[in-house]
């Protein structure tokens, strides 16, 4: 792998409001050096322009930019950190080379601090993408939280037929919201995964078409015969069904909706989303059969428990997903939570939320929703994709199943009144049978 050593001269800045900095309480920021590794499938003779490196301290939220050459330097803090620039292929073809780090400590000190990002070539995929994740749930008209009722929709994005056949749905096994070492580091190769469901067919069962969407449910029932504030998910086209081993805790199969095959769970009764949404969830098209795939990538790992106690040790296995068989990412937290990704940035490069501070009252009844881009020439809705979901994604929206059934937004049972393609965008009413249709399929 060919490396771009960046050398930034470092220097520093003073930030001070009176001449006494002892007073003052004047933080010196700190020099950075950063180097950035080309993706090795690159073109040894492309052009790179000059790229962009943008700081983003995570505590205050405070943005800074710098061109790739300028002397960079930053107070001392946990920051989020991308870089893009441009590539121009031989052929003259441009693409966008992108690097980001996430939850990097920048430290005080005079001595330069050293930074390596390993830069990718955009992916772009020509297949299904989530367009959705409901993982709060709504509540209960006492108050209660009610569960059963999430789900994920997965939209064609494309100009042509996809089959969902071989779609598999997983949920990550670490979380956002807490960071430890985990060794061997395996992200860059692999998403550490601990729930694993598969869309059955022959590979032509399930044809998804331009702007249809195809809606993964955790249980297939009228909810609202449960709870008079949840919907109907007896129109989904699979759910994911588990046959516990905890009597108190059993599944529900529904005799109305087609289970996916499950290929792992974590759990011993029955799996649903984190209600917080601090996991990383996505799709993926594996080239490998259950056996095989359950054989061959069991990955067991080391970190440390660091507390007032002391140090301890663990040691702990789930399964490894390959980075190219994933099709689809999205990273979810919350703003007093997040402390890292748990994909790497080739997949996702930002991250998404329900709320803005753990257990969040406000997030119920509401899901994270991908953005419209454009309606293009046909009326179907394009969706954003840059694989950053922050940039990707509406977070806090009343779920689409809420908007397309008029269902409650809230334990008072307000109905709703709204029909949009993406929390925000509204539909034409002239567009509203098409996009009714279109989740329906």
């Amino acid at each position: 792998m060919k490396r771009i050593l960046l050398y930034l001269i470092p220097f520093v800045t003073l930030l001070c409001s009176c001449g006494d900095d002892t007073l003052s309480g004047a933080v010196e920021s700190t020099p950075i050096i950063i180097t950035i590794d080309r993706p090795a499938d690159l073109e040894p003779d492309a052009t790179i322009a000059r790229g962009t490196f943008t700081f983003k301290n995570i505590s205050s939220g405070q943005i800074s930019e710098w061109l790739e050459g300028d002397d960079i330097s930053v107070i001392p803090g946990f920051y989020d950190i991308d870089y893009t620039s441009e590539v121009t292929s031989t052929s003259g073809t441009v693409t966008q080379m992108k690097a980001s780090r996430r939850s990097v400590v920048i430290p005080s000190g005079s001595n330069p601090v050293n930074i390596v990002m390993q830069a990718y070539n955009n992916r772009v995929a020509d297949d299904l993408i989530i367009a959705e994740v409901f993982f709060s749930g709504p509540l209960q008209s006492s108050g209660n939280q009610y569960s059963g009722d999430d789900y994920v929709k997965i939209y064609n994005n494309t100009d042509h037929v996809i089959y969902a056949d071989g779609i598999t749905f997983w949920e990550s096994k670490f979380v956002t919201s807490d960071k430890y070492n985990y060794t061997p580091d395996i992200m860059s190769e692999a998403v550490t995964i601990q729930a694993i469901y598969t869309v059955p067919g022959s590979g032509t069962d399930h044809p998804v078409q331009p702007g249809e969407y195809f809606l993964l449910a955790d249980t297939g029932i009228d909810h609202r015969t449960i709870n008079p504030n949840s919907f109907d998910l007896s129109i989904a086209d699979f759910e994911w069904y588990d046959i516990s081993t905890k009597p108190n805790n059993l599944d529900i199969d529904s005799p109305l909706v087609p289970n996916l095959d499950k290929w792992y769970c974590y759990t011993l009764s029955f799996f649903v989303l984190h209600n917080r949404g601090f996991k990383a969830y996505g799709i993926a098209r594996i080239p490998v059969d259950s056996e095989t795939y359950l054989r061959d990538y069991l990955y067991t790992y080391n970190y440390d428990i660091i507390s007032e106690a002391g140090v301890f040790p663990m040691e702990a296995s789930s399964f490894r997903l390959p980075n190219e068989w994933v099709v689809d990412a999205v990273c979810c937290s919350v703003a007093a939570k997040y402390a890292w990704n748990v994909v790497d940035p080739s997949l996702d490069s930002g991250w998404t939320h329900c709320g803005t501070i753990d257990k969040d009252k406000t997030r119920y009844f509401h899901s994270v929703r991908r953005k419209v881009l454009h309606i293009n020439d046909n009326g179907i809705p394009v969706l954003k994709d840059t694989n950053n979901s922050t940039a990707d994604f509406n977070p806090d929206c009343i779920a689409s199943e809420i908007e397309l059934q008029g269902t409650p937004v809230d334990a008072n049972g307000t109905p709703c009144v709204s029909l949009t393609y993406d929390g925000v965008t509204p539909v034409p009413a002239d567009a509203a049978d098409a996009y009714r249709q279109a989740n329906r399929r």
